[in-house]
């Protein structure tokens, strides 16, 4: 479910997008027109409309990139704080749900209460409770394993994250380099070093250098929220399996 809503979320970006840089590559040219012809330019549009200018004059060839580069690190990046926000537990409430189970020397109860948890959290201690019978080594062996695989659960889809945000700059610079090319060829072709001739080029180059940093910063401060998320569901899980093995130690609850 939360793989459709962010694939849903990511889809209605994707069509906004096109549609404001269709929108605006249709009515660039008449603005600039109308411009002309009365001697005045547009200087008090908002910020979103001079960020759509910018974008239009950097080039939608490279600038599509850019974007698409955005728009998918945005749907791994909603995807992922989606499921991390179901996988927090309380882990307090849920230990003490535990060890009332426990007290009364109900062990498949313990572990009802934990099926019925969502979480990684929940889903460690249950196998912690499954090798209750084999003793106090065999728990701690089932927790650290099991935490292990749910530790590579809750990482899925960062290496992409790290990609687009490796990508988007790279974009950039790569837009950088064709709009000097451009320039330099038009500067060849004319035979004149005049700002007038380069100004074009030399644009391009600079606007998909800061569209691609824009990007490449966005995704981060979004995979550093991530990352920070997930230390911490790890040391919530990392506490709540010690606690589990001290309260099944004080409930007897060790069958060897």
């Amino acid at each position: 479910m939360r793989k459709l809503i962010a694939l849903l979320l990511v889809i209605g970006l994707a069509v906004f997008s096109g549609n404001v840089v269709y929108g605006q590559s249709q009515t660039q040219d008449a603005t600039e027109t109308a411009a002309a012809d009365d001697g005045t330019a547009d200087t008090d549009g908002t910020s979103f409309q001079l960020l759509k200018k910018y974008f239009i004059d950097g080039d939608w060839r490279f600038m599509s990139f850019v974007l698409l580069t955005l728009i998918l690190g945005l749907a791994f990046c909603i995807e992922r704080i989606i499921t991390l926000n179901i996988a927090t537990t309380n882990t307090d409430k849920l230990l003490s749900k535990i060890d009332d189970s426990l007290k009364s020397g109900d062990v498949q109860g313990a572990m009802e209460i934990c099926k019925s948890t969502p979480g990684p959290t929940a889903s460690v201690l249950y196998e912690g409770l499954k090798a209750a019978d084999d003793g106090p080594e065999a728990v701690e062996k089932a927790i650290v394993g099991y935490g292990g695989v749910q530790m590579g659960l809750l990482e899925r889809g960062l290496v992409w994250i790290s990609l687009f945000i490796a990508i988007a700059p790279m974009l950039g610079f790569m837009g950088t380099v064709i709009g000097m090319i451009g320039a330099f060829d038009k500067i060849e072709a004319v035979g004149d070093i005049s700002p007038t001739v380069v100004a074009g080029g030399i644009k391009v180059a600079l606007l998909t250098t800061v569209f691609g940093l824009i990007v490449a910063i966005i995704l981060q401060i979004f995979y550093n929220y991530i990352v920070n998320k997930i230390d911490g569901i790890v040391n919530k899980m990392e506490e709540a399996s010690i606690a589990l093995v001290d309260i099944m130690a004080e409930n007897n609850t060790f069958k060897s």
